[in-house]
C-alpha cells in the first residue's frame, strides 16, 4: 500500500516465527536507518571532513578508496552485527567478516556504490545482497543470484530512495525528512517489456565486440534502421541511478565486455552488484543478463568476480542476447536494411 511504512512493510511481509525471514526484516531495517545516517554526511559535499579524501590504499577490487567509501563500509558492519548476520562481504574488504557464525542470514554488500562521482554531485548508492548462511564464508558468498532471499540498493539523490524486493515483487520507498522513515511510494513497479531508451557510455564504443556495435549501431540507424524506431540515449555512470530510472520509465542498461585490459570478463561486480539488481528487475518484470546467460543462473568462483550486465525491459535485452547467440544470423545485412527480418513479426 502506498505510504506504507518501511518497517510496518517488513512486519507485514517477514516478521512472524521463521528466522529466516525474521532475520531479514531485521538486517533492512536496520540498514535503511544507516543509510538515512550516511545521507547527512554525503550532503555535507566537500564541507565535509571524509567527503573528498582518497586514500592511500585501494579497495579488495584494486578501486581508489575514498573516505567516504571505509565510513560507510564501517556504519553497514556495525548495523549487520546489530541484525545478528552470520558472514559480512564487501567491496571494501578482501575477504568476508565473521559477524556470528550459525546465523541464517548473511550479506554482501557495495557500501558506497559510485564514489568516482562522490566530487561532482551525482547520484551515488548502497546495493545489497541477502543469502542464506552456509557452513563457512565462502559457500555463503559463492551461491548463484537464485539463493538470494531480498536485494536492494539505496540512491543518495535529490530524493533518498530504496529499491527492495524479498521475492514479492519489487518496491520502492522514499524517505521523509519530516516523518524521519522511509515510505512506500509506489504500490508495485513493473517495468514495460520493450524499450526506447537505452543506458551506455558511447565512448567505449572503440573497444566493443563487433555484436555490441552491431546493436548500438541497429539503434541508432532509428526509423530508418532495422528497429524501425528512434531510442534516446542516457549515461550516468552511476549504477543506482540508472537501475531506478528504469524502474520508474522503462529501458535498458549496457555495460558489456570489452578489450581494454581488466575489462574482458565485464566490470561489474557479480555477487554485490549484478546479481542484486538482477534480482531487482527480475522481480519487476524486467530481465538481466551478461550477454548471452541469465544473471542470478551465473555459479561464482569467486566474491569480487566481475561480470558483463544487460538489464532491464525484458524483450530489449531477449533481443540483445539475441545478437549475441546468433552473429551470423544478422551479419548478412542489405545497404538499406530493407532483408533484415530478425526482428519482424
Amino acid at each position: 500500500m502506498k505510504g506504507m511504512p518501511l518497517k510496518e512493510y517488513l512486519t507485514a511481509n517477514l516478521a512472524d516465527d521463521d528466522e529466516v525471514r525474521a532475520g531479514v526484516a531485521a538486517l533492512v531495517d536496520r540498514f535503511a536507518g544507516v543509510a538515512a545516517e550516511l545521507r547527512l554526511a554525503i550532503n555535507e559535499g566537500a564541507l565535509g571532513a571524509a567527503f573528498g579524501a582518497t586514500l592511500a590504499s585501494n579497495n579488495a577490487d584494486g578501486d581508489d578508496q575514498k573516505a567516504l567509501d571505509v565510513h560507510a563500509d564501517h556504519l553497514f558492519i556495525n548495523a549487520a552485527r546489530e541484525a545478528g548476520v552470520a558472514y559480512y562481504a564487501s567491496e571494501e574488504q578482501a575477504n568476508p567478516l565473521i559477524i556470528r557464525e550459525g546465523r541464517p542470514i548473511s550479506v554482501a554488500i557495495d557500501p558506497l556504490d559510485g564514489s568516482s562521482n562522490i566530487d561532482t554531485n551525482i547520484s551515488i548508492g548502497t546495493i545489497f545482497s541477502v543469502l542464506p548462511s552456509k557452513d563457512n564464508a565462502e559457500d555463503t558468498f559463492l551461491q548463484p543470484g537464485t539463493a538470494q532471499l531480498a536485494a536492494g540498493f539505496f540512491v543518495y539523490g535529490p530524493q533518498l530512495t530504496l529499491a527492495l524486493t524479498i521475492g514479492q515483487g519489487t518496491s520502492l520507498f522514499v524517505y521523509s525528512e519530516r516523518r524521519g522513515l522511509f515510505l512506500k511510494a509506489y504500490d508495485s513497479v513493473t517495468i514495460d517489456q520493450d524499450a526506447k531508451e537505452f543506458a551506455v557510455n558511447m565512448s567505449n564504443y572503440r573497444h566493443w565486440d563487433d555484436t555490441m556495435r552491431l546493436y548500438i549501431d541497429d539503434c541508432l540507424s532509428g526509423m530508418t534502421g532495422p528497429r524501425e524506431k528512434d531510442f534516446n540515449m542516457r549515461w550516468i555512470a552511476s549504477l543506482v541511478a540508472e537501475a531506478y530510472r528504469i524502474m520508474i520509465r522503462g529501458g535498458i542498461f549496457i555495460y558489456p565486455r570489452d578489450n581494454r585490459k581488466g575489462y574482458g570478463s565485464g566490470r561489474l561486480r557479480l555477487v554485490y552488484e549484478a546479481n542484486p539488481v538482477a534480482m531487482l528487475m527480475e522481480q519487476a518484470g524486467g530481465s538481466a543478463i551478461n550477454g548471452e546467460q541469465r544473471v542470478l543462473d551465473i555459479q561464482p568462483t569467486n566474491l569480487h568476480q566481475r561480470t558483463p550486465l544487460i538489464f532491464g525491459a525484458r524483450r530489449e535485452v531477449t533481443k540483445i542476447a539475441r545478437y549475441h547467440a546468433d552473429p551470423s544470423g544478422i551479419a548478412i545485412r542489405h545497404p538499406l536494411f530493407g532483408n533484415r527480418g530478425l526482428f519482424r513479426s
